[in-house]
């Protein structure tokens, strides 16, 4: 007998226990029927906790979880979710290194314009719209979140300590080029023995890499890091300085970069827009007022931003994308950046919005975050990204690894990227 045809006859009866049992059917029903509950996967905290208590209220009988996991790991989780038809979350964000990879199974999420999607084109920074859709624009495989305009993050006591400005305009002044920013490191190594100059070679070279229009891949995507001058140089320039004892040999993102951080192991980190806020958690209370924000060699830059997408699996498609509009609509996209995230908008309103143009970080000892990183944001000429970029990307940090870690030379460790990001891309 099924469960309504059992409610049904419970309907009948009059007594203690079948009254009981009536509130059990109701209770399911609302549950099954009544209830709508959202699941958002991310890679790191995207801030969006407030957001969705304030989407919940707004929105009764619909609850949202959030699933954070390691960045490598959302990514090939998705891909095995959508391989497989099953357990992908109803909105998903992804990195803009991996967007070219699920481009190309398009079919397995929602098209988004079919939800209003078109509509919001005018609302985003020309590039980073494009970078979330196909088919000449028709088909919108997802809702840009950010934009990792670049600056660099350093330690105010530890300059002071190499003799160094502290002043950020002046700091600024010290690395005009790459090149400057490498023998700078070079002079605070000659006075402060027991620190490093920067976090980690593989964030330095990324930086290095997000600033050329064309890196590994060209716009017709084919591989050119072999042949791509400006690939050659940053590697070289980046090996031969973590060679030189400038890195402090910290793999990004990992439980051991953030006690980096928090023991303030480094002078100076690469620092995106998203990276203020992974700062701020690792350093914790005490590194308030230690660290400042300069502007980054070479004028700009963008590193990361992410997409939400929804896929085609969910069984609640529609509440998804809806969802996925809220997160990355002007308001939320603007109390983000004022939160701990720190994430730049990506939506031009929101850009030039006095609440992010004009606003100040506390933690970076006032530094005017706004000021650094909008201004650049709209003038930024993405990197073009090939469809196997990160397959082809992880060699070249792991061979500077290799430097770092004392296991190669800067010209072995080149050779090794080469010979390994070949492999991948027969993959």
């Amino acid at each position: 007998m099924g469960s309504s045809t059992i409610c049904r006859s419970l309907a009948a009866a009059t007594g203690l226990t079948a009254l009981v049992a009536l509130a059990g059917c109701s209770s399911a029903s609302a549950g099954s029927g009544g209830d709508t509950t959202l699941t958002v996967a991310t890679f790191t905290d995207f801030g969006y906790k407030p957001l969705i208590a304030q989407y919940e209220k707004t929105h009764p009988g619909v609850k949202v979880n959030v699933r954070i996991s390691q960045l490598d790991q959302h990514h090939n989780s998705l891909a095995t979710q959508l391989s497989s038809g099953s357990g992908a979350a109803d909105v998903v964000a992804i990195e803009e290194g991996y967007l070219p990879k699920f481009r190309q199974v398009k079919d397995k999420f929602v098209n988004l314009a079919a939800y209003g999607g078109l509509k919001r084109k005018s609302e985003y920074l020309p590039y980073k719209w494009a970078q979330g859709t196909a088919d000449g624009g028709r088909f919108v495989l997802g809702y840009g979140t950010d934009v990792g305009g670049l600056a660099i993050c350093y330690r105010r006591d530890l300059f002071q300590q190499a003799g160094l400005p502290t002043d950020r305009e002046a700091v600024g002044r010290l690395w005009p080029t790459w090149d400057a920013y490498f023998k700078t490191g070079d002079a605070f190594k000659g006075k402060v023995k027991d620190h490093a100059w920067f976090d980690s070679a593989g964030n330095v070279f990324s930086a290095m890499m997000n600033q050329t229009e064309v890196g590994f891949f060209d716009t017709s995507d084919s591989y050119v890091a072999d042949s791509n001058p400006n690939v050659r140089k940053f590697f070289s320039d980046t090996a031969q300085a973590a060679a030189r004892g400038q890195s402090a040999d910290l793999v990004p993102f990992t439980q051991q970069w953030n006690a980096g951080i928090k023991q303030g192991k480094m002078a100076t980190i690469t620092c995106p827009a998203w990276m203020t806020g992974l700062i701020q958690t690792a350093a914790g209370e005490e590194g308030k007022g230690k660290w400042d924000i300069a502007s980054v060699p070479g004028g700009g830059g963008n590193w990361g931003g992410s997409f939400l997408t929804v896929p085609k699996q969910g069984k609640h498609v529609k509440q998804a994308a809806e969802l996925a509009a809220f997160l990355t609509s002007a308001d939320s996209e603007k109390k983000i950046f004022q939160g701990p995230a720190g994430s730049l908008p990506s939506l031009t309103d929101a850009l030039s919005d006095p609440a992010v143009r004009d606003a100040r970080q506390p933690y970076f000892d006032d530094a005017p975050t706004g000021a650094i990183f909008a201004a650049s944001a709209k003038d930024l000429k993405p990197s073009y990204r090939g469809t196997k970029d990160q397959q082809v990307r992880i060699p070249f940090g792991n061979a500077l690894q290799l430097v770092e870690q004392r296991k190669a030379s800067p010209d072995d460790a080149w050779h090794k990227a080469l010979d390994d990001a070949a492999k991948n891309l027969k993959h």
